[in-house]
């Protein structure tokens, strides 16, 4: 038997909002976090926007020793570490002292960790200098860093690990979480992604030419989710973490429960049918859905919002089409659809947990944050379902069920069906 989980901490580094009060204060609000960056105009990007989170040296001195600052120049592991701190003390948990915590673990994914720290390492080593990459290159460097980090400095003795499936990435961790303690081999996970920002990440989806270029005056509107005039999707960068424990736990320490973890599902459409390296296949994008929500134990009518992945490419309308399908919903029967994207950009690989993150305050403190810029809804999505499921405004409303997915290149798939708790 399966034992409940629930999700007790989150924590977030968003282009739009960093830490939970500022990051909620900006979906509800429909906040940008995208802007203009001089250093992609220099170097002669096409799009010259992303979504880099506001970090400040305060930030960085709240988490991390001077030590550990000492040579630190990985985005990423600056992120990630963030978000994981903060989500651990938002769930009220302590830090081991001299024995690990064997009942705690960390899965924290990534796509590319400190591509900064790389190049400088290149440099010097071409250079002649390897004696001068100093200790934590390594360590900065490689996929597990964040969890290798975070699970030093809280102690955590049960799995320690780091998962990478490019967009989907981040959905998938908290399901691997979601799983291990379902399965009762662990009582917490630390689940989560987070992704590096800058020019050596973004340019080459510059050179596939699916970022837009037309916003580069008008930054906060490039990104156009399920929008007619939708161009390409906008870079960004962040990290998101979500505690996430057995219900039996969380209730013995009385602990806050801000979500319920249903279940989900992961997949792969095999690069058939449609799919490719860079385009989910449709039937694939369904079925995922369609087992996520048979193993949450729940019909498709339950569903009130859809956390969609949604990037503002041409692959919307497929989306919502998969969505429709999958569901056997449509028109005004069709659930509230949103894409978090619209505000923040892409977040490539720590896009699914500041996604998570999004949906689980929907349902703590019942909203639909809007989905800006898709004021002219593409005429394919529009015949697929009525214009007021996307809401342009917030929408006070006491959500039930959230599905939240992601699809990636590769042609892999995660839903994740997110839950408002209820005791019984």
């Amino acid at each position: 038997m399966r034992s409940r989980v629930v999700i007790t901490g989150l924590g977030i580094v968003a282009p739009n909002g960093v830490g939970v009060p500022n990051f909620l204060e900006a979906i509800k609000a429909g906040r940008s976090g995208i802007t203009f960056h001089q250093e992609l105009a220099d170097l002669k990007f096409s799009c010259q926007i992303g979504g880099i989170p506001p970090i400040t040296e305060t930030h960085k001195h709240q988490y991390f020793s001077e030590l550990q600052l000492h040579q630190l120049n990985s985005s990423g592991i600056i992120y990630g570490v963030i978000a994981g701190m903060e989500a651990w003390q938002n769930a009220g948990l302590p830090i081991a002292n001299d024995e690990p915590d064997w009942e705690s673990g960390i899965m924290f994914g990534t796509g590319i960790l400190g591509i900064d720290k790389i190049r400088e390492a290149i440099y010097k080593v071409d250079q002649g200098q390897v004696r001068r990459l100093g200790s934590t290159a390594v360590v900065q460097t490689m996929t597990s860093g964040v969890s290798a980090y975070l699970a030093g400095m809280l102690g955590c003795g049960n799995q320690i690990s780091a998962n990478s499936s490019a967009c989907a990435t981040g959905t998938e961790a908290l399901l691997i979480a979601y799983d291990r303690i379902a399965l009762g081999q662990a009582k917490r996970m630390l689940a989560g992604s987070c992704n590096d920002h800058g020019p050596y990440i973004w340019g080459g989806f510059d050179a596939m030419r699916v970022l837009p270029y037309q916003y580069n005056q008008t930054p906060e509107q490039g990104s156009r989710p399920m929008s007619a005039t939708a161009s390409g999707f906008v870079p960004a960068s962040g990290a998101g973490a979500l505690v996430l424990e057995s219900l039996e736990s969380a209730l013995a320490r009385n602990a806050t429960i801000y979500a319920e973890v249903l279940g989900g599902h992961v997949n792969s459409g095999g690069q058939r049918s449609g799919g490719t390296m860079t385009a989910p296949n449709p039937i694939a994008v369904s079925r995922c859905i369609q087992k996520a929500l048979e193993q949450a134990e729940i019909p498709p009518s339950a569903v009130d919002v859809i956390d969609g992945h949604l990037t503002a490419t041409s692959k919307d309308p497929a989306e919502v089409s998969a969505w429709s399908d999958a569901l056997g919903r449509r028109g005004k029967d069709f659930p509230y659809i949103n894409s978090l994207k619209s505000m923040v950009g892409h977040c490539l690989s720590a896009a699914g947990s500041v996604e998570c993150v999004a949906s689980v305050l929907e349902l703590r403190y019942g909203f639909i944050y809007p989905s800006i810029n898709s004021e002219t809804i593409h005429p394919e999505i529009e015949s697929l379902i009525d214009s007021d499921k996307i809401p342009q405004q917030l929408i006070h409303k006491d959500v039930q069920v959230i599905a939240k997915a992601n699809f990636g290149f590769g042609d892999v798939n995660a839903c994740a069906i997110l839950k408002k708790f209820n005791l019984e």
